[in-house]
């Protein structure tokens, strides 16, 4: 009877998800500057008479709904902000933000937490324990949203018993959902090298210190990270995607620099190898007569899924959905702050699958055409609620 009754609801809900997601798809905000998408969410959550809304980092929303009834605290987390990507669909619901656009499906993820509040909120008396739905600003940009809503206060009180997060994934079609115990996805590091020498004429080399050619050989070596440091049954990566040398076809520059990122699925690699990076840097930039340094900014850590929990809740969407429509995921090597709540509280992070059936209309994440298929919205409200029902 409880399913029933909350299948029903989700069917009269479904109309007013898709048109919050619109909205929200229309009206993309850069990471701290979500205002409007804020201001909306908790217009909408009053709406269905939640009203138990507090503000962390400042466009940051948590809201609770307590049953009343003895369970426990499960959380939710959905992000508010959007990409710097000028999208290129041809929606009548597209961008009406030049040059940012929600290509990470953060807007879906909204309307299907929008749409599982308001299931909640008409149906308490069939739920137990407290229910949490968080609203984070800032998950694409460092030092993260999840990190500054935690200093900020979120969960001091009472901490959940669990946290999920959801996130769509165009390489699954709708009506499938996919998980992984354990480290699931990389940590990621933001990583400058700069190499200073001596300018002058190229013609004369040898009255300089030529920083290209440091910075090449430099280059060169920190790929020896990756295949003679590190433990070769460690997932790792180390990519460096700019480069800049302000000279010209004869003038030697004083200075240059590589940007790049480092990705792990281990702690203790991640560590070792920041020294190996700094040390390589300064005695390769040594060896040309330079000086080498490396600024590493502090990304967010591995995002690792509570074994247990993981089991449970996937068994749930194999009787939700049928085990042909639940997948194993394998670990990958990009990241998401929500590791920072994990490293906290129990939590599963899993994926929700938008591809659409015609192959064409798909398109990858962080791109400037990526749409999901928006049927997948009832998958990512009802299995929330069955969490909810089961684990409360």
């Amino acid at each position: 009877m409880k399913t029933k009754n909350i299948q029903n609801q989700i069917d009269i809900t479904l109309i007013k998800v898709a048109e919050w997601y619109k909205w929200l798809h229309a009206n993309p905000a850069l990471s701290g500057m979500e205002f409007k998408t804020s201001e909306f969410v908790i217009k909408t959550l009053h709406s269905f008479g939640i009203t138990d809304i507090t503000q962390h980092a400042t466009t940051g929303l948590h809201a609770v709904v307590d049953t009343g009834r003895v369970g426990k605290h499960i959380a939710f987390r959905a992000e508010l902000d959007a990409l710097p990507i000028d999208e290129k669909t041809a929606v009548d619901f597209k961008s009406r933000n030049s040059g940012v656009m929600h290509a990470c499906g953060h807007d879906f993820h909204m309307a299907a937490l929008l749409g599982v509040a308001s299931v909640v909120a008409e149906n308490r008396e069939l739920l137990k324990g407290k229910i949490s739905f968080v609203f984070q600003p800032s998950e694409e940009k460092l030092p993260g949203g999840a990190k500054q809503m935690l200093a900020d206060g979120l969960f001091q009180n009472h901490k959940p018993d669990l946290i999920i997060a959801q996130h769509v994934f165009p390489d699954l079609q709708a009506g499938m959902v996919g998980f992984r115990e354990g480290s699931y996805m990389a940590s990621g590091d933001e990583i400058d090298v700069i190499v200073r020498g001596t300018g002058g004429h190229g013609a004369l080399p040898h009255l300089c210190n030529d920083v290209v050619l440091t910075l090449a050989h430099t280059l060169v070596a920190l790929q020896q990270v990756r295949s003679r440091f590190v433990n070769q049954n460690e997932a790792f990566v180390l990519s460096f995607g700019k480069m800049e040398a302000n000279g010209a076809n004869n003038i030697l520059p004083q200075e240059a620099k590589m940007e790049g990122t480092m990705r792990t699925l281990s702690e203790e690699w991640r560590a070792k190898s920041k020294d190996q990076i700094r040390s390589i840097v300064q005695n390769t930039a040594k060896m040309f007569g330079c000086e080498g340094i490396t600024d590493i900014r502090e990304g967010y850590p591995v995002l690792k899924n509570h074994p247990e929990y993981t089991k449970k809740v996937k068994a749930l969407a194999e009787q939700l959905f049928g085990a042909e429509r639940v997948v194993d995921l394998p670990i990958r090597m990009t990241t998401d702050d929500f590791s920072y709540f994990a490293q906290q509280f129990p939590a599963v992070y899993y994926r929700v699958g938008v591809g659409h059936k015609k192959e064409s209309d798909n398109y990858g994440l962080h791109t400037s055409q990526f749409l999901p298929d928006i049927s997948a919205l009832e998958t990512a409200i009802k299995f929330p609620l069955e969490i909810l029902l089961k684990l409360g």
